[in-house]
């Protein structure tokens, strides 16, 4: 991992999706590392992804371990939804508006999402992961991991997904094939992720060794990150979807239309969460939310994909 980046104040909270003053303040307790070049306060990359998973193991230890003490008291069913596009955040806080349930998130990849909820460690997951034999997202991924579980995959929204470059392009890429140029320094994203899952599949598609790519092992584990690494001109190449890069600034190359799809095992335990999901993505108000983001396609959303 690429252990120099690091992000001001601002970008934690855009992170985050939390103000500027939360950020201060978790600082200011201890919780959230940080420096000052200057005049200006700077948290490394790292130190950001230590504060995440340190509250991620705390999320999920309350999830599954409720202290004896508190057994007497009324506790709301608990869900984790995991995947890390802002779009699940909004979906959390309707679950809890909405319905009686406490919705937990944890900020994992798409392959690592599906994993853990093979595993009975989640209960919603997002997916956009590319199968270049099909041409197809998700289904096969999904079909090949749950045989005997029944289960419904809905979509969320479509993205464009493709490669960051520096403003204006100076390496002139274009195309999947550009990122095979000795010259060309890429950054990327951690194995099970979504993008990484795309850029493998798109490398074996071409017949490029992934090894052959300057950078392919220095890996980040969010688009904002890939995108801000080539922004600073730490790469001149990541991958990722389109609306980090109208937050940092780089420019973007479109190569693909994506599916970010949400995965529901059909359980007698998800027959209410089933249908509160399916009620607020179809929701004026849910989707009037989504389309004031930017980079978000909703022409299928809510659309079953696939139900067994």
């Amino acid at each position: 991992m690429n252990t120099n980046l690091s992000y001001t104040i601002e970008e934690v909270s855009q992170l985050l999706k939390v103000s500027k003053l939360t950020v201060y303040d978790l600082v200011k307790k201890g919780e959230l590392s940080a420096y000052r070049v200057g005049r200006q306060m700077r948290i490394d990359e790292k130190d950001l992804e230590i504060y995440k998973s340190k509250n991620k193991m705390e999320t999920v230890h309350k999830h599954y371990n409720i202290p004896k003490e508190n057994k007497d008291l009324t506790i709301k069913r608990q869900i984790v939804i995991s995947g890390q596009d802002i779009v699940l955040d909004i979906l959390s806080k309707y679950i809890e508006k909405y319905t009686s349930l406490k919705a937990l998130r944890l900020y994992n990849g798409s392959l690592n999402s599906l994993v853990s909820m093979y595993k009975g460690n989640c209960d919603v997951v997002s997916v956009h992961l590319y199968d270049g034999d099909t041409g197809k997202y998700n289904l096969p991924y999904v079909k090949h991991l749950f045989v005997n579980e029944p289960f419904i995959l809905m979509n969320l929204v479509c993205r464009n997904a493709g490669i960051y470059v520096q403003k204006g392009n100076p390496k002139n890429i274009k195309t999947w094939n550009d990122l095979y140029n000795p010259k060309i320094t890429i950054v990327n994203r951690e194995k099970g992720s979504g993008a990484r899952v795309l850029l493998d599949e798109q490398l074996r598609l071409n017949n490029i060794s992934p090894y052959l790519l300057n950078g392919y092992e220095k890996e980040l584990t969010t688009h904002f990150a890939v995108a801000s690494a080539v922004s600073s001109g730490q790469a001149d190449a990541g991958i990722g979807i389109e609306s980090a890069a109208k937050i940092v600034n780089v420019d973007f190359i479109p190569l693909i239309k994506e599916q970010y799809d949400l995965v529901v095992l059909k359980t007698k335990e998800n027959e209410e969460l089933l249908k509160v999901i399916k009620e607020i993505i179809n929701s004026t108000e849910y989707r009037s939310e989504l389309e004031q983001l930017n980079g978000y396609d909703l022409s299928f959303t809510g659309k079953i994909i696939y139900e067994s």
